[in-house]
């Protein structure tokens, strides 16, 4: 849950740069926390880029090596010693290094400087590591619009708050937390919005996809499907102002859209079995739109009739 909607503000934070999805595969990414949650952000993130490749050995390499990972020893390069098995395959190379001009072990501050990345993603459980030096560091970013995911919770824990954020780099920035926080003033009329990584957005749609497609596993294809919905569902004026996850008050028209999303997946990968009176291959005859029809109509509403009692 937590890397599908990591993705979905990934994918959503290229939109916001004017940018197609697509061109998803091209962010330079620095992610500071090597855990398990960092890592499994990166593995998500880096199948979603290599499956817009192509999906080959190449395409897998190419994805490598748009991440940068700092854990509390700095840079993960092939030299460290000990490395986490998980971590090992986003490891630096020594000829890579060279290039970049950095070094095993290299600070954040370093990496951002050299790297220039599009994206810095924080799930280190470090409150305040994007410190005002990373910040100013990210400024020279090569993209016109860097995002900053602060995605560790609870809010002590997130790696800076959107007013330092909008305050240091400015207007042009993407700010997404794990925690909740509110929107920016950022005068003149304008607003640095604040969005929400909500795991909420995803697990019920993907839930529901899941049922009503009769799959018996949820593959990575189906969470990608589940991630690049929830990515487009967004209005192209709304990703432009920065805006990358919708409001809550749109949940149930999310959660039936993603589930959409995923049953049509599972039916592309040959995973649908079918659920009560529509089997496999009534799923696979339904075109998007009766798809969404399908879920929409197998959705539970909790709308009650009004009991009055009265007492004689």
């Amino acid at each position: 849950g937590t890397a599908g909607v990591a993705i979905a503000g990934l994918l959503g934070a290229v939109r916001a740069q004017g940018r197609p999805m697509i061109d998803f595969p091209k962010q330079k990414i620095v992610v500071a926390g090597a855990g398990s949650a960092g890592i499994g952000v990166v593995n998500a993130a880096s199948r979603t880029m290599a499956r817009m490749l192509g999906n080959n050995e190449v395409a897998f390499e190419s994805a490598r090596s748009q991440f940068w990972i700092v854990d509390a020893h700095g840079l993960i390069t092939e030299e460290r010693v000990d490395i986490d098995p998980d971590a090992r395959p986003f490891a630096r190379r020594k000829s890579e290094l060279t290039h970049q001009g950095l070094n095993e072990g290299a600070s954040l501050i370093e990496v951002v400087k050299k790297v220039k990345p599009d994206v810095i993603l924080g799930l280190s459980a470090v409150g305040g590591l994007f410190s005002k030096e990373v910040l100013e560091a990210l400024k020279d970013s090569s993209s016109s619009r860097p995002a900053i995911f602060a995605m560790s919770n609870p809010t002590k824990n997130a790696e800076c708050t959107p007013e330092e954020a909008f305050s240091i780099i400015g207007e042009k920035v993407v700010f997404s937390s794990g925690s909740p926080f509110d929107d920016v003033d950022l005068g003149d009329g304008k607003i640095g919005h604040s969005n929400q990584g909500n795991n909420m957005y995803l697990f019920p749609g993907i839930g529901l996809g899941t049922l009503l497609s009769g799959a018996r596993i949820v593959s990575d294809g189906m969470l990608q499907a589940a991630a690049e919905r929830l990515a487009s569902y967004m209005k192209e004026e709304e990703v432009l102002q920065g805006i990358i996850y919708p409001p809550t008050s749109r949940i149930r028209d999310i959660t039936k859209e993603v589930a959409a999303a995923v049953v049509r997946e599972a039916v592309a990968e040959d995973l649908a079995e079918g659920y009560r009176d529509m089997d496999a291959r009534e799923l696979a005859r339904l075109s998007e739109e009766e798809t969404v029809d399908y879920v929409k109509n197998n959705m539970w509403n909790p709308v009650y009739p009004t009991v009055v009692y009265k007492k004689d």
